[in-house]
């Protein structure tokens, strides 16, 4: 065959799958995962051939046979294979005719007989939810969890005629977290990363290379598909084995026991340490010790004597309440709604309707489940109830928790009108002529909430030692991937102007828990707060690519623009010093860019950022974008540097904690990483400079915020012939120093230093005739520490090489008034930031970040909107 050069361009295009065997396939299946499955296997240039589906249930098509159907794909939708073990005949006929060389059975309810499986040349493959030959059967994610297994995974095989006994193809697998449930365990991993392995699977066998891996009996294990009326929970185990029966049947069958007479299903199962909360005792049949309904949920204690909390409850009429609201269950009343809410309530009305097709009439006691809705309509629902009705957030469990069309718009009437928010738990105190409030627990997914384990940690007030609890733990619930830049100019707006609002309690609040000054925490930790958000309130809307020219090799025409988009989800993790100005500093230019985040604050300074929190419900950010979890660096902070949904993390912090995180970040799934690290920022001070700034901006460089500065001058150069006047005025008593002065002579500083560090809090320090070897020189003190050397008069590139010999990077300032040398200098200083004539001068449009050590990435300026942006290059020819 003669091919002409057109047809040779196309045929060896750049996309990569055509440099890969294709081939025709038959997806057998159903459910969104085989819908994705069937999506994929087409993006990457396989023929689907056909599509066998089960048949419509009551009018509703199955996921699967849609996608398919509005392709034009071949759908087939037989109610079964074979009558009495034996194939059908036209059924298998009707198969055939397609001409598949591969069957494809991501998710296959249906017996499939052999002469089908057998019958292309490939064969057929099939997924299955457990590391086979573990868990064979129909329950595989339910008994991974029952039986508290650390790993879980998923197997795609060979199908044969045994049950799942066929030869392995590939497997995946991950770690079950302490509380993953059959949901959180398909979402996170099971789905997702299942369809990628169908596709990877499919091209395996296309490309020859696919293995064949006879299953081991060793280790096998098959159980029986777990029912409602086997489910019953054994209350004579320990306490995680009954948390393991429970999760195990979370969301379905469920599992259940006896209270008052009546079968109750228990869902959102977790452990709990230490001592649970107070609440009201409650019988349950069969328990040694009787529950108890606490404000978090139902705390049930196992035969060993420790306890889980159960969030939810069902009763046999189908109605789902939260546990904590068991006595108080019927007391809510119903609202009357206005005219304007009548009218959305009809709008909510035709949004029922147009899901439950089935349904002659949607009216009051119309119940979305038993109408067969299923769990994707359930988030079918909450997004057009988002879409159409005002933009009101609602979430899945609304939806079970309110499932009769009456008592759904009962629950968005009071989400509407502000009255159904969670009841915050705070502390209130009375100081600097205000009560203050702050609160104290995490805040996850739109509301404030205990940790899942019941832990606390105190925080401790500096200037008299009292001691507050804020609970640490790690984030349960996955936020949105991203969000949208419309509305968030807006309420990035409302928001500083709340925090405006709020700014002498959040000072207080920050004077608190950090030390601050009070007026230096209202000026600069809160007032440039404010500015950040402001600030990058401007750009959500102007966040765009450019279009960029391409060589247009003839006849082609080519239209190449780039697209900014969101990464997703992003952690954040800020440190001790500036706790409210440095979850500013990041978490603006994050949420502008329109992505999601966690933050960590630190351990020891959370309470801003949590009164932070409860400001972003009052200016309408959405549940899920931003979350903010306290705790430990190696609880918190690991976990989200290892979270392989966590597309970005951002810290500040010390050098060696950034490696660690930067190597975890890479282990995990090479996340994006920006650090902003330590420093040992010098200032070379010039003869030829302005006296009184350079000590009075000199001495600021050091002192500003008592030393608790990344950007602080950790070595001052002062020329020779100024060097002693200089110290004198630096000392000076109307300086109002009144410093501690010591002159090292021994390189043995170290251990002097670990004495007497105890006391810096108390006197500012200056160290003169410090030699560069010398421990001080070197490291960072992080403390009200002016460590002073002096260089040789006019020596500027000696002073520039001393002041750039160190492995940190973050600022630097030169102190003279010839312009040209401060020029030079600034050129070839190795740092992020470099000040002249002055110093600490940050603004909310300059970039800030450091070279070497002192990291890598910028906050504030528009060069922060890149650290939470990628660049997706899209080429059209037309």
């Amino acid at each position: 065959m003669l091919w002409t050069a057109n047809q040779v361009l196309r045929r060896f295009s750049t996309t990569s799958h055509y440099y890969q065997s294709k081939l025709k396939l038959a997806l057998i299946g159903q459910s969104l995962f085989g819908q994705e499955v069937y999506t994929s296997l087409r993006k990457q240039g396989h023929k689907v051939v056909g599509v066998f589906t089960v048949p419509d249930k009551d009018g509703k098509a199955d996921p699967l046979a849609v996608a398919a159907e509005k392709d034009g794909t071949p759908v087939f939708k037989f109610p079964r294979w074979r009558v009495k073990g034996q194939p059908i005949a036209e059924v298998v006929e009707a198969y055939k005719s397609v001409g598949a060389e591969l069957n494809v059975m991501p998710f296959c309810s249906q017996f499939i007989p052999m002469n089908v499986i057998d019958h292309p040349r490939h064969g057929s493959i099939i997924y299955h939810p457990s590391i086979l030959p573990l868990h064979r059967g129909a329950s595989a994610i339910n008994w991974t969890l029952i039986q508290g297994d650390a790993q879980a995974g998923f197997s795609v095989f060979w199908a044969d005629d045994g049950l799942d006994t066929g030869p392995l193809l590939l497997q995946r697998s991950c770690s079950v977290e302490p509380n993953d449930t059959v949901d959180s365990l398909y979402n996170r991993f099971l789905f997702p990363e299942g369809i990628k392995a169908m596709v990877e699977s499919v091209q395996l066998i296309a490309d020859g290379k696919a293995p064949r891996v006879i299953q081991s009996e060793e280790g096998a294990s098959y159980e029986g598909i777990q029912k409602k009326s086997n489910a019953k929970v054994n209350w004579a185990q320990p306490a995680e084995a009954i948390h393991n029966w429970i999760r195990g049947h979370d969301k379905v069958p469920g599992a259940w026991t006896v209270i008052d007479g009546q079968n109750v299903t228990l869902y959102g199962s977790s452990l709990l340490s230490g001592t649970p909360a107070d609440g009201q005792p409650l019988e349950v049949e069969g328990l040694a010790t009787p529950g108890l309904v606490t404000k978090t949920g139902l705390v049930l204690h196992g035969s060993d004597g420790k306890a889980l909390l159960v969030k939810s409850l069902q009763f046999e009429d189908g109605k789902m309440i939260p546990a904590s609201k068991f006595f108080s269950s019927g007391e809510s009343s119903s609202v009357e709604l206005s005219p304007e809410e009548q009218a959305q309530a009809e709008e909510i009305r035709a949004i029922w309707k147009g899901i439950l097709s089935n349904v002659p009439a949607v009216v009051d006691t119309t119940d979305f489940f038993k109408s067969g809705a299923a769990s994707m309509d359930v988030v079918r629902l909450v997004e057009e109830v988002k879409q159409r009705c005002g933009g009101v957030e609602l979430q899945t469990e609304d939806v079970y928790m309110a499932s009769t069309f009456q008592d759904f718009v009962q629950v968005f009437v009071r989400r509407l009108r502000g009255e159904d928010q969670e009841e915050e738990l705070v502390v209130d105190y009375d100081i600097n002529n205000m009560t203050v409030r702050m609160p104290h627990q995490c805040f996850i997914n739109g509301q404030f909430e205990d940790a899942e384990n019941g832990k606390t940690s105190d925080t401790i007030n500096p200037a008299d030692g009292s001691v507050r609890g804020p609970p640490c733990s790690e984030a349960k619930h996955e936020p949105p991937h991203t969000h949208t830049h419309t509305h968030t100019h807006t309420r990035a707006r409302t928001l500083a102007d709340l925090m405006e609002e709020h700014q002498e309690e959040l000072a207080t609040i920050e004077s608190m828990d950090s030390g601050a000054v009070y007026t230096l925490a209202l000026k600069t930790h809160v007032g440039m707060s404010i500015q950040t958000f402001r600030y990058f309130a401007g750009w959500c809307d102007k966040i765009q690519g450019k279009t960029i020219p391409i060589n247009q090799a003839r006849p082609n025409r080519n239209l190449t623009f780039t697209r900014r988009e969101p990464l997703g989800v992003c952690a954040i993790v800020i440190p001790w010093n500036y706790p409210l100005m440095m979850l500013a500093w990041k978490s603006a230019a994050c949420l502008a860019a329109g992505n999601t985040l966690v933050l960590k604050p630190a351990q020891v300074t959370p309470l801003t950022a949590l009164k932070f929190a409860e400001l972003t419900v009052k200016a309408g950010i959405p549940k899920g974008v931003i979350n903010i979890v306290p705790g430990s660096g190696g609880l918190v902070g690991q976990r989200l540097s290892d979270h392989p949904d966590i597309r970005k993390l951002g810290f500040t912090g010390s050098t060696p904690i950034g490696k660690h995180i930067m190597q975890s970040c890479a282990l995990s799934n090479l996340k994006k990483v920006s650090l902003e690290l330590g420093g040992k920022s010098p200032l070379i001070i010039f003869s030829d400079c302005d006296m009184d700034k350079a000590v009075r901006m000199g001495m600021s460089s050091v002192y500003f915020n008592k030393g608790e500065n990344c950007i602080a001058a950790g070595r001052l150069f002062v020329e020779e012939s100024i060097h002693d006047e200089y110290i004198t005025r630096v000392v000076h008593p109307n300086t109002s120093l009144a410093p501690f002065c010591s002159s090292p002579t021994n390189t043995s500083l170290t251990h002097t230093l670990k004495h007497i560090f105890y006391f810096f809090n108390i006197f500012p320090t200056v160290f003169t005739g410090v030699e560069d070897h010398m421990f001080i020189a070197k490291e960072e003190s992080f403390g009200p520490v002016m460590v002073v050397s002096k260089f040789k008069q006019g020596d500027v590139d000696g002073v520039l090489a001393r002041a750039n010999d160190t492995e940190f990077g973050l600022a630097s300032g030169v102190f003279t008034q010839d312009i040209s040398k401060a020029m030079y200098v600034s050129e070839k200083l190795d740092a992020g930031t470099v000040f002249i004539n002055t110093y600490n001068k940050t603004d909310v449009a300059s970039p800030f970040g450091g070279f070497k050590q002192s990291g890598f990435g910028k906050d504030l300026g528009e060069d922060a909107l890149s650290e939470y942006l990628r660049t997706k290059a899209v080429t059209v020819e037309y």
